[in-house]
């Protein structure tokens, strides 16, 4: 588990640099790299999101460890 969570943690810092670049310099690195509109650019797309979505359940045991719950 530790490993999924490591993982959706680079992937997720991925997106928010490239989320970074695309607002500061207009500029979208995972479409500089592997193009604008093909099926590499929606899968990693869908990686940074799905990775985003994990994170908010790891975040919220992490917040539950806290606070002396589960």
């Amino acid at each position: 588990m530790k490993t999924v969570a490591v993982i959706a943690l680079i992937l997720t810092i991925i997106g928010a640099i490239n989320w970074g670049l695309i607002g500061f310099f207009n500029w979208n690195l995972v479409a500089a790299i592997f193009g604008e509109r093909n099926a590499i650019s929606r899968v990693i797309y869908a990686l940074v999101g799905l990775s985003g979505l994990y994170l908010i359940f790891v975040f919220g045991r992490l917040l539950a460890g806290f606070r002396g719950g589960a």
